[in-house]
């Protein structure tokens, strides 16, 4: 369209696709502040069922975004998501761009 064109910097193809979904995008906000957190408090978080949420972990660990480590507690097997250094990274750029889209479509033309 004509105003994406006109918006400086903003390019919607620099988006990561990874963590661009609702869900996602939720995992990886609490990730941001936390580093780390179990399956339970990201299910509770992202308001998702076990099955949803698996899946959207499964995207973000294919991307290189978290890395999940699966344990036992006693006999209680207990799910930890972390952000990597490159799930950090990544994370970043896609603020930058939403601040660059932000900024541009706030400018009068």
């Amino acid at each position: 369209s004509v105003l994406l064109r006109e918006m400086d910097g903003f390019d919607a193809a620099n988006l990561d696709e990874a963590i661009h979904g609702k869900v996602r995008l939720a995992i990886m906000a609490y990730l941001s502040g936390a580093g780390s957190a179990s399956f339970q408090a990201l299910k509770k978080a992202t308001s998702t069922s076990d099955g949803n949420l698996s899946v959207h972990m499964r995207k973000l660990e294919e991307a290189g975004h978290v890395e999940i480590d699966k344990a036992f507690e006693g006999r209680k097997p207990v799910t930890t998501i972390h952000l990597t250094p490159a799930g950090r990274e990544a994370w970043i750029s896609y603020l930058d761009q939403l601040r660059l889209l932000l900024e541009s479509v706030g400018q009068p033309s």
